[in-house]
């Protein structure tokens, strides 16, 4: 998809222009935005197919310019730190970011994370809802209801949690959700995969620490445990 219109979103001129040149060179047409309140109107009058969006940002911040950006839109965020704390990421993950991409980074890893997260949104396809007692996702409209209240997952959350139930009751490696999710280029990036695994534990399992739904397969990857049907009851014999 070289033709896609990318939006950068930095405050130093040095930045937004190395990232103009690179990705300028590679076919995609750069917007530019130095704070986050110029980023969220020309969202909403450009509508970009992607956001490359800095973290640290004069006025708005970037997390909170994140949430704003993603109440317009479902194109991918993919978020720029020099943060690389566990916890920033989950703050990120949670504000709508589909990706997150450390400072100093690699113009080739950033430009393969960015042609991920492109391929991932173009050929995104409706599957068939889910439904137990606990919680029902339904994929064409992305909602995920737990215990009848909506509840809000990120982006990598959902498509993870996609990922596990097309495969239920089948183990699913970390190589094989890591490229699912965010790209053939990946497979060693484990702990970006804990961290949405632990989030998603936290948000439809009722004991995340003792999870039925999302079973940790040790030294392979996941599991999606599907809930068991009722056994069926026989009908009582009458007396002879």
């Amino acid at each position: 998809m070289t033709s896609a219109n990318i939006l950068v979103v930095d405050d130093e001129p040095q930045i937004r222009r190395t990232l103009r040149t690179t990705l300028s060179f590679r076919g995609y047409v750069i917007l530019e935005a130095a704070t986050g309140e110029e980023a969220i109107d020309l969202v909403r009058k450009q509508k970009p197919d992607l956001v490359l969006l800095d973290v640290n940002l004069p006025g708005i911040s970037g997390i909170e310019t994140c949430r704003e950006i993603r109440r317009t839109t479902d194109a991918p965020i993919i978020m720029l730190t020099v943060r690389s704390a566990e916890r920033d990421k989950v703050v990120a993950l949670d504000a709508g970011a589909d990706d997150y991409v450390t400072k100093p980074f690699s113009i080739e890893e950033l430009l393969a994370r960015v042609r991920a997260s492109l391929r991932r949104h173009s050929a995104a396809e409706a599957a068939p809802a889910f439904q137990s007692k606990d919680f029902a996702v339904d994929f064409e409209q992305r909602r995920v209801t737990v215990a009848g209240e909506e509840v809000h997952l990120a982006p990598k959350e959902f498509e993870v949690l996609k990922q596990l139930i097309a495969n239920q009751g089948k183990p699913v490696s970390h190589r094989r959700l890591l490229q699912s999710v965010w790209g053939p280029e990946y497979g060693e990036e484990t702990e970006n995969l804990r961290v949405v695994i632990n989030q998603l534990r936290k948000k439809i399992e009722k004991d995340p620490s003792q999870p039925k739904y999302i079973l940790t397969e040790p030294w392979v990857g996941y599991r999606f445990q599907p809930p068991k049907p009722p056994a069926a009851k026989h009908p009582a014999r009458s007396p002879r």
